[in-house]
């Protein structure tokens, strides 16, 4: 292992949990159709073949509103010289709404705790959706700022919510409109090809899907992201792709109750 810890280095390590982040929020890609009071996923992150961390994802649902509940953590070898533990969290809510039908979503709140290495943040967003705003708190800076945003904005988790609502065909991209980074963002996500995987979990019959990110923050990437949801009606994200500075990462699904 001590191999190990050269490889990654100081360097490399910097960059690695940027991705380890990307790929939480993007294991959020699709929601069940059908949700329990509590349905948990286990995922292992994987840096070209080894193992850096490990993913849980919680749905709790609550009336008409979603909680999505994330946190991703580095292994013990990694944990030494650089700790990962970012804690994501996302509600959104069913709303009436007399043109879009009574089953309408909408982003009510986003809060992101990143803790890699020395580096800390810790931001939320509340959405105004009467008025068209969002409120952008950092609390770690201790600012807050009002922004603009149009109708059916998402955060960066919720916003892929919305995937698991609208049918998945091969070559015909999905749009989601997104706000990360005091920005407005419009996410194309490209749905490429449907192919078979085995993960720890299981096999699957998947369709994979490519998000075209250009916004900051945790949408930043230096590769394309390729995601494995299984092709059916729930959309389960079993597989994540991508590259990084140094590599690559995977995250795989092992397991979990659903």
């Amino acid at each position: 292992m001590e191999e190990v810890a050269r490889r990654v280095g100081p360097s490399s390590a910097s960059r690695m949990p940027a991705a380890v982040v990307l790929l939480l929020g993007l294991l959020l890609l699709a929601v069940p159709r059908t949700l329990h009071a509590s349905e948990t996923f286990l995922y292992d992150l994987r840096w070209m073949g080894i193992k850096a961390g490990e993913a849980r994802l919680e749905f709790i649902e609550d009336g008409d509103s979603l909680r999505i509940v994330s946190r991703a953590e580095s292994a013990k070898w990694l944990s030494v010289f650089y700790k990962v533990d970012d804690r994501v969290e996302s509600v959104v809510a069913r709303k009436d709404n007399p043109g879009k039908g009574a089953d309408h979503w909408v982003a009510l709140s986003y809060r992101l705790r990143i803790r890699e290495g020395r580096y800390r943040r810790d931001k939320e967003l509340v959405f105004d959706h009467e008025n068209g705003k969002v409120l952008f708190s950092d609390h770690i800076e201790k600012r807050k700022e009002t922004y603009p945003v149009p109708e059916d904005t998402f955060d960066p988790l919720s916003g892929f919510f919305l995937l698991r609502k609208r049918p998945l065909e091969v070559g015909r991209p999905v749009d989601v409109t997104i706000f990360d980074s005091n920005k407005v963002w419009n996410v194309r996500v490209d749905i490429l090809r449907r192919e078979e995987v085995e993960t720890r979990a299981g096999r699957f019959r998947t369709v994979v899907v490519k998000p075209n990110m250009k916004s900051e923050g945790i949408f930043d990437r230096k590769g394309d992201i390729y995601i494995y949801l299984t092709d059916d009606e729930r959309h389960i994200p079993v597989l994540i792709r991508t590259k990084v500075a140094v590599g690559y990462i995977e995250a795989e699904l092992t397991g979990g109750e659903f």
